[in-house]
């Protein structure tokens, strides 16, 4: 093992493959920034330049540093105009473009790359340190551990219920998961709920739905509340405020912490990923949180906005466990990756760590030097990239106008993704209007198909729900489900009792 590392150290480190680090993240952090192109696009475009590099360790440090790079600099148009075009970062709006809106458009920025910087460089760390072991753990979780993980990441929706909204929530996470029925199975190749149309005949696609519950019915709000556009016009004109104080750091390196964590052996699992970690991480900060921190989750956070930051970005170092040491693909970022490996002639599995040391320990190694590129890249960036709220309103709303529909219809390349993107514009609009939670709906579309594909297998291997109980993984984590969606009863049943102390 050490003489692997020696050798990828090496190979990490030679003058060309540091370029490649750079290069990589830079695309992919430029990439990132768009709405609608996220890392599997740029990726798949990347990967006849990756193979014509030859070495397969700089093809692969490369992609990676797209991987990684995207999905930090995803959080961008998420702080700042409220268009999550990546799914890893669609938690991160939650907090981080209601700072943007008081004017710490700049501060929330820096925590982003901050806590994106934590989560990549310890899920580095952990990579290094327990790849062989973790790939184990990788090997256990079947359907039915996968099933219980997708009901687990549903209980997030606890964490956007406040009080006397919890049927709301439960309505968006059923309209969510309606959503994602819409279209072919996995399983049953057959087109359901198209009504007819060949378009649909794919279901929904994610991109159009996030542009259509964040970005549209933003531009309709700062059409119908002027102040808005004008408190956008302060936030950014204003963004001198870039440093995060001492007591707003010790308030967030707790969350830094576990999520690094957790959000690391999120990423281990195949089939998780970053979207998930960032679900997760968010919901689990939540409940965690105090009772007048909990008010601020949703209204500008740092803890809302430094857990999913943290969790997405070591999740993405997670994912790259199961896909060296198993060839699993854990997403369909890696999937991609996994294809670049065969056309490289890399074989990924148990075997790549003996057989090629070099390209497994460099492209480790380059994580973590990719992890400082992108915060030295994106640090000195953030004055000018907050500029962008400076936009006067009469401008802003046709540019978020433009990244909505540019992103819908780069997805499929099908003009129908524009009239989509109009109909579900218009009902979540509807939906903020009456007070609804929006993100509730975004996690039942994105877990939906494997909750569904998981629970088939599962219950073919098992003949019936008996696998919920008769597996000790499955088991644990359905009480974990059950546990956070509990966590806000508990504490509501406690405040109470805690107000008659303190009287």
């Amino acid at each position: 093992m050490l003489d692997g590392v020696l050798a990828g150290l090496g190979t990490a480190f030679s003058f060309y493959n540091i370029l490649m680090v750079v290069a990589g993240c830079l695309i992919g952090t430029l990439i990132g920034m768009l709405p609608g192109l996220g890392p599997m696009s740029i990726i798949a475009i990347m990967i006849p330049v990756a193979i014509q590099l030859g070495d397969p360790s700089s093809a692969l440090i490369m992609l990676a540093g797209v991987y990684y790079g995207a999905i930090f600099g995803g959080s961008t148009s998420s702080i700042l105009i409220n268009a999550p075009g990546v799914a890893g970062t669609v938690a991160t709006s939650f907090d981080g473009y209601p700072m943007a809106m008081r004017g710490e458009a700049g501060k929330a920025l820096t925590i982003a790359a901050v806590a994106s910087f934590a989560g990549g460089t310890v899920g580095a760390v952990l990579l290094f340190l327990f790849a062989p072991a973790l790939s184990s753990v990788a090997v256990l979780f079947w359907s039915a551990e996968y099933f219980a993980l997708m009901l687990v990441g549903l209980s997030a929706i606890a964490a956007f219920a406040g009080r006397g909204k919890v049927v709301k929530a439960l309505l968006m996470t059923v309209f969510g998961l309606m959503l994602a029925t819409v279209g072919e199975s996995a399983l049953f190749n057959a087109p359901r709920f198209t009504m007819g149309l060949l378009d649909l005949q794919s279901g929904f696609n994610f991109v159009t739905l996030a542009m259509a519950l964040f970005a549209l019915p933003e531009a309709i709000h700062l059409i119908l509340d002027p102040s808005r556009g004008a408190a956008a016009r302060s936030g950014g004109t204003d963004i001198k405020n870039l440093r995060i104080t001492r007591a707003e750091a010790r308030r967030i390196a707790p969350v830094v912490g576990r999520q690094s964590i957790q959000g690391f052996l999120i990423g281990v699992m195949p089939g998780a990923g970053a979207t998930l970690a960032s679900f997760l991480g968010y919901a689990v900060e939540r409940n965690l949180a105090k009772d007048d921190e909990r008010g601020e989750f949703g209204k500008g956070s740092i803890k809302g906005l430094a857990a999913p930051e943290t969790a997405n970005n070591a999740a993405c170092t997670g994912s790259f466990v199961p896909l060296l040491t198993l060839g699993i693909p854990g997403s369909g970022t890696t999937a991609i990756l996994l294809g670049a490996l065969i056309a490289l002639n890399v074989n990924p599995g148990p075997r790549l760590m003996i057989d090629r040391p070099e390209v497994f320990w460099a492209v480790i190694i380059s994580m973590y030097l990719g992890n400082i590129v992108l915060l030295v890249l994106n640090l000195p960036l953030i004055p000018y990239i907050a500029k962008l709220l400076a936009v006067p309103r009469n401008f802003l709303i046709p540019f978020i106008l433009f990244f909505a529909m540019a992103g819908a219809y780069i997805g499929q390349n099908n003009s129908t993704e524009l009239l989509i993107l109009v109909g579900l514009g218009v009902i979540a609009t509807i939906l903020r209007f009456a007070d609804y939670p929006l993100p509730p709906l975004l996690i039942g579309f994105i877990l939906g198909p494997m909750l569904e594909n998981n629970f088939s297998r599962a219950m073919l291997n098992a003949d019936g729900i008996s696998f919920l109980w008769e597996r000790p993984g499955t088991l644990a984590l359905v009480i974990l489900g059950i546990i956070l969606v509990l966590l806000p009863y508990i504490g509501q049943f406690r405040a109470p009792r805690r107000a008659a102390q303190a009287d």
